[in-house]
């Protein structure tokens, strides 16, 4: 049965939706079959895999809401080595008609029951907030990929998300672990990043991924041509980059 895992920060801006489809890609490169869902109204993770959100007859929105199933809403874009369960702007309304619905946070984990044997993995690109869609994500899950940009304010963001992950422990999901907090758009030179990047180390130990992954132009052009970098540009630090995320992700689950 395939592992679940929610890629999740509340902070806008720190690579999640990059990180969730170039590891979803890269998994796939390594033979491993994998279904990535877009949970994040915005639908930035269905246009990044090559998919018109404006013409999707049936969405994540239409399978949290169950008036359609799992399964109905997966596509296989031609592009892709993996599955997509895309969204579009109408999952924004989910989170109002969701307001008075008993378990409600347990849509997503019941809705997929039916298709979690077909792959080994299964990602999640949550919105950029700690919301009822995130809350979804996370009691669905067994593990939190928490993408981080080593900056300023990424400790003091990262608390409240930890308290999160608390609670739904407490609460809806026993399992949920913290499988690891990957560096993004990092840069080495950068004096505050790497003094972030030790504090993170310090406070979560072997939680903090290995991998970096590096600034590059190349895996910041890849979503406009709604392909991951693996496809866009194999030999690129930022395809290299997510290979090696994906090999050491793979590594850890396994153990």
């Amino acid at each position: 049965m395939g592992n679940i895992y929610a890629v999740t920060n509340q902070k806008g801006g720190v690579g999640k939706t990059t990180t969730t489809v170039n590891l979803a890609a890269s998994l796939a490169e390594n033979g491993k079959k994998v279904l990535l869902i877009d949970l994040d109204p915005q639908g930035n993770a269905t246009t990044g895999c090559g998919v018109d959100k404006e013409s999707l007859e049936t969405s994540s929105y239409d399978v949290i809401m169950t008036t359609s199933t799992a399964a109905d809403a997966i596509i296989s874009p031609e592009e892709l080595s993996f599955d997509v369960m895309p969204t579009n702007a109408d999952l924004t309304a989910a989170e109002i008609q969701l307001i008075d619905v008993k378990l409600r946070e347990h849509r997503l984990r019941v809705a997929l029951e039916s298709t979690r044997d077909r792959y080994d993995y299964i990602l999640i690109d949550c919105p950029p907030s700690l919301s009822m869609l995130t809350v979804n994500a996370l009691v669905a899950a067994k593990g939190v990929i928490i993408p981080i940009q080593c900056e300023y304010y990424a400790l003091e963001g990262l608390s409240s998300l930890l308290k999160t992950i608390e609670r739904i422990k407490q609460r809806a999901n026993p399992s949920l672990e913290i499988t690891g907090l990957v560096r993004t758009m990092f840069d080495t030179r950068n004096n505050l990043a790497n003094d972030v990047s030790r504090q993170l180390i310090t406070h979560f130990g072997n939680k903090v991924f290995h991998t970096m992954i590096p600034r590059n132009v190349r895996l910041a052009e890849a979503p406009s041509h709604g392909i991951p970098i693996v496809k866009y540009d194999r030999s690129s630090r930022g395809s290299l980059a997510h290979m090696a995320l994906a090999s050491e992700f793979v590594r850890r689950e396994n153990k």
